[in-house]
């Protein structure tokens, strides 16, 4: 087995026939198929079906697939995390931010990260930890900042605790529940839910619950910040999240808090990372600064 094949098998997966990878690797196809095939019998299966419009993994093809891409993506995290140490600062970082993480830490880190590492490419998605956990766990993801999901994270990660959460009801300036001082007063609006967890209705049906109150009507789920400004001051819906925001100058002159008297509990913001390879320096040095940010800001 070779790291060749290894890239070969990640390109066709990518681009969904051997001749679009092969072409995209820049590499003749009759060799390229000798050397899938040589794979192939290697490991004594097939790892993709010949179709018509292409081909597709097979169930051990897909297992397959991810095993090469996790790979294929440390060695060139070694690659670059060599070049780092040898004082190049080339290659990438890609972090994984929830909405909280975005309005309390990148801010105040960003150009600090910028000065340092000019000429690294800062990739930041935004999200939560169920959509970036296969991510993490291939090094496609450097590190998560955001809520505990509440699920026991696999050995391949580690996590530990940066900060407590809070929650704050928001909802658009003017909106005819701006007024109310408790849950209650709010038990039949209609709700954004920020897709913490696996389970969105959780969220916040688990809190309703807790005051003996109805469950919650959620009318929409979203991953994004910007979805969830834009729902908001549309419309008459509410959103249970981060404090962050009511100290975001994005947010607070189209959003407003409804000061609800019961106390608005969160998960902890955690990061996540490898737990058995170390960050290259870029990505260390980034996590560093939004880790004092969080000492300064306590």
């Amino acid at each position: 087995m070779k790291l060749t094949q290894l890239n070969y098998v990640a390109a066709i997966s990518e681009h969904g026939s051997l001749r679009a990878a092969a072409r995209h690797l820049r590499v003749a196809q009759p060799a390229f198929s000798r050397s899938i095939a040589e794979l192939e019998r290697e490991l004594g299966a097939p790892l993709f079906e010949r179709r018509a419009k292409g081909m597709v993994a097979t169930t051990l093809g897909q297992a397959f697939v991810r095993r090469a891409a996790a790979i294929l993506n440390d060695v060139r995290r070694a690659q670059e995390e060599f070049e780092q140490l040898r004082g190049n600062a080339v290659g990438s970082v890609t972090i994984g931010l929830s909405i909280a993480a975005h309005l309390r830490l990148l801010p105040k880190s960003l150009q600090s990260f910028r000065n340092r590492y000019p000429k690294i490419r800062l990739h930041i998605i935004e999200g939560f930890y169920p959509t970036l956990a296969q991510g993490l766990q291939d090094g496609n993801v450097d590190f998560y900042i955001g809520p505990d999901p509440g699920l026991k994270l696999p050995s391949a990660v580690r996590k530990e605790v940066l900060f407590s959460g809070e929650r704050a009801v928001l909802c658009r300036v003017k909106h005819p529940l701006a007024g109310a001082t408790s849950l209650k007063e709010l038990r039949h609006a209609e709700w954004i839910t920020t897709s913490i967890t696996p389970k969105a209705e959780n969220e916040i049906g688990d809190l309703f619950k807790r005051y003996r109150l109805p469950e919650p009507t959620l009318a929409l789920q979203s991953q994004s910040a910007l979805t969830l400004l834009t729902c908001l001051m549309s419309s008459d819906l509410l959103a249970m999240a981060p404090a962050q925001w009511k100290d975001s100058p994005i947010a607070n002159r189209l959003l407003t808090t409804i000061a609800v008297k019961e106390q608005l509990s969160a998960p902890p913001i955690i990061v996540v990372t490898r737990a058995d390879v170390p960050l290259a320096p870029a990505a260390g040095f980034l996590l560093d600064l939004m880790k004092r940010i969080v000492g300064h800001l306590e």
